[in-house]
């Protein structure tokens, strides 16, 4: 995400309409915009892994994935945000055509340049959506998941999931999304993807 100081503050409206004109992705947040970067070949692997099984999985229910590409409104006053992966099981989002605004699940894929504003201020723009049941911080280095899941208390509660090199060949760690009851292997996000 890199600043564009030279526009002057936008009204949310003003941001959709200019955006769609653009053509890079911009994140609005409190009236300024900010172009987005794009990511390595490693995170847009994982990425495109983990919306294809949510697919595979969902087909024929009423719910949406989505990627990069899709924006996310964490209110019509914004901020907006580009998730790299989200899904939507509401029927307010069934028909949306600019942003999506009421997701369960939202994955992000972690990157050095993003990763403390993904930890931090993202994820706390994201609590405020009252739809939202899971926030996921997938590594692009490292085997490694973190998920954060919104308990009966309205309490998040954080699940760690890594393979390293402690971990056995044969150690399978399973992972469940529970707000679209969707379970996988850790190891299955990370096919086609080398490590240096």
């Amino acid at each position: 995400m890199i600043a564009t100081p030279q526009l002057p503050p936008m009204t949310p409206q003003e941001y959709l309409e200019w955006e769609e004109k653009q053509p890079i992705k911009y994140e609005y947040i409190n009236g300024e915009v900010f172009a987005m970067t794009g990511g390595t070949l490693p995170h847009n692997s994982i990425a495109l892994n983990l919306a294809s099984a949510l697919k595979t999985h969902l087909r024929g229910k009423s719910c949406k994935v989505f990627m990069a590409d899709a924006k996310l409104g964490v209110s019509e006053a914004g901020p907006y945000h580009y998730p790299d992966v989200m899904v939507t099981c509401d029927k307010r989002d069934q028909t949306a055509r600019q942003a999506i605004y009421y997701p369960c699940l939202i994955v992000e894929v972690l990157s050095p340049s993003t990763e403390g504003y993904d930890r931090g201020k993202k994820f706390r723009h994201y609590r405020r959506i009252k739809t939202l049941k899971e926030y996921v911080l997938i590594d692009s280095e490292t085997m490694s998941l973190e998920c954060y899941r919104l308990n009966e208390q309205s309490q998040w509660e954080f699940a760690a999931y890594l393979l390293d090199e402690s971990t056995t060949p044969e150690t399978e760690i399973e992972i469940h999304l529970t707000s679209v009851d969707f379970r996988f292997l850790l190891h299955q996000l990370y096919e086609d993807v080398e490590f240096s």
